[in-house]
C-alpha cells in the first residue's frame, strides 16, 4: 500500500479516532504521527520522533520495549501483529492499549503501520469482572461450604458448640472483609478524577498511618520524607497505603511490628515513589503472580487476599503502578509510583 515519498502519513489519517504511528522497524523510531496519537501518548509529533521505545514503554507486565522491537520487525517481515501494550505518558501516566502493526511501503521504504486504541477504560472493568467472577465461584463458595458444615456440627454435637461458633464467627468475618474489599475494587475502578486533591506525598501517607496507628497502639509505624514530592490523588491512595502497612502489621510475626513508609523520588523516571517496608514472612510469590496474570483456579485468600488487587487496582487507577520486593529470609518493600506534580 504505497503512500508517498517522505515519511509521513496521508492528510485522511487525521480524521481517525484512533492514534496512528508510521515506524522505521530498523530503527524503532517513530517518523509520523496523527494528532490523536499525540493526544494519547502526551507528547508532540517533533518529540515523539526523538524519543526511544523505552522511554514511552511503562516496561511493566513482563513488556519491554526490546520486545516491541521484535514485533516491528516481524510485523515488517509481512507478518502482522495485535498485542496489548502499557505506554507511559509524557506526565507519567500509564495507559494500556490495543496496538496492531502492519508492513507498509513508503517511498521504497519498508515502514510499520501502527493502529494505537485508548483500552485503559476496558481493561480495567474486564479485570474487575473476572476477580469478582472468581470471588464469588470460588473463596465465597468455600467460605459458605465452612459455614454450612459448622452449622451441621452443631446440631448434631449440642455439647461441644464453642469451638464451631468461633470457626463460623471468624469465616463470616472473613466474608465481611472481603465484601469490603469488592467495595473498595469498585470505588478504585471507577474513579472520578474531579474528586483528586493536589497534596503533599509525606502529609497524604501521614494521614493514612495517623488512622492506623489508632488502630494499631503496639505498631511502630514510621513516616520518612526523603525527598518532598507532590501529587494529586483521590481515596484510592488511602485505600492502597492503608492495605499496605496494615498487611505489615497483621501478618508480623513480633508481637510489636514495625512499618517503614518513605517518600522519596524514583531516581529512573522522577516519579513519586512510596515504599512500605515490613519484616513479615515473604508475600507469597503465587499470590504476586496472580495480580498480573490471574486464572480461573487462582485463589484470592491465600493470606493477604483481595488486598493486594486492592492496593494494585487503587494505584493504577491514578496513572500509577505498583512494585514488590522480597527479601531472601523474610521482609517485603511493596512500592507505589504515581505522577508527580509541582509543588503548591
Amino acid at each position: 500500500m504505497p503512500v508517498q515519498s517522505s515519511d509521513s502519513l496521508p492528510t485522511q489519517y487525521e480524521q481517525l479516532h484512533i492514534g496512528v504511528a508510521l515506524y522505521d522497524p530498523m530503527t524503532a523510531r517513530v517518523l509520523d504521527t496523527n494528532e490523536r496519537l499525540e493526544t494519547l501518548f502526551g507528547y508532540s509529533k517533533a518529540t515523539l520522533r526523538e524519543l526511544a521505545v523505552d522511554e514511552y514503554s511503562a516496561n511493566t507486565y513482563n513488556y519491554s520495549s526490546a520486545l516491541l522491537r521484535r514485533r516491528l520487525l516481524t510485523a515488517a517481515d509481512g507478518e502482522p501483529q495485535a498485542f496489548r501494550w502499557r505506554i507511559k505518558r509524557d506526565d507519567g501516566t500509564l495507559v494500556w492499549v490495543q496496538v496492531h502493526l502492519s508492513a507498509l511501503s513508503v517511498g521504497g521504504e519498508c515502514r510499520v503501520l501502527a493502529e494505537i486504541r485508548d483500552i485503559e477504560a476496558y481493561t480495567t472493568a474486564s479485570r474487575r469482572v473476572g476477580l469478582l467472577s472468581r470471588i464469588m465461584r470460588h473463596n465465597l463458595r468455600n467460605d459458605l461450604i465452612v459455614i454450612s458444615g459448622r452449622a451441621e456440627q452443631i446440631a448434631a454435637e449440642s455439647d461441644s458448640v464453642r469451638g464451631h461458633v468461633e470457626k463460623i464467627r471468624q469465616t463470616a468475618d472473613d466474608i465481611e472483609r472481603m465484601t469490603e474489599s469488592v467495595r473498595q475494587i469498585e470505588r478504585a475502578t471507577t474513579p472520578d478524577s474531579r474528586h483528586r486533591k493536589h497534596r503533599r506525598a509525606a502529609v497524604a501517607a501521614r494521614a493514612v498511618v495517623d488512622d492506623l496507628r489508632e488502630r494499631y497502639p503496639t505498631a511502630s509505624i514510621t513516616v520518612d520524607e526523603a525527598t518532598p514530592m507532590w501529587f494529586s490523588v483521590d481515596g484510592a491512595f488511602a485505600q492502597a497505603l492503608s492495605h499496605a502497612v496494615e498487611n505489615g502489621i497483621v501478618h508480623a510475626t513480633d508481637l510489636e511490628p514495625a512499618v517503614t513508609v518513605t517518600v522519596d523520588e524514583s531516581p529512573n523516571t522522577g516519579r513519586v515513589e512510596i515504599r512500605v517496608t515490613d519484616d513479615c514472612p515473604r508475600i507469597p510469590a503465587v499470590e504476586i503472580d496472580a495480580l498480573d496474570a490471574p486464572g480461573e483456579n487462582t485463589s484470592t485468600a491465600h493470606g493477604t487476599g483481595v488486598g493486594l488487587f486492592v492496593m494494585k487496582w487503587s494505584i493504577e487507577s491514578l496513572g500509577g503502578e505498583i512494585a514488590f520486593q522480597r527479601a531472601d529470609d523474610r521482609g517485603n518493600v511493596v512500592s507505589f509510583y504515581l505522577p508527580p506534580e509541582a509543588p503548591a
